[in-house]
């Protein structure tokens, strides 16, 4: 399976992006764009919708 590794931005681990997944298109298409690994897309989301409801 092909997959790249990606830098998180937000806690700085590499992580694993397999093919077929949308982050992994994604990164196939503008290399420059800013990638966070599934716990902190989960983190920053609660935090969202936390904030949201205050």
């Amino acid at each position: 399976m092909i997959y790249y590794e990606i830098l998180c931005y937000s806690c700085k681990r590499k992580f694993k992006v397999y093919e077929g997944s949308l982050k992994y298109k994604q990164f196939k298409e503008g290399r420059s764009r800013i990638f966070c690994c599934e716990d902190c897309s989960l983190k920053i989301r609660l935090d969202a919708i936390k904030n949201f409801f205050r």
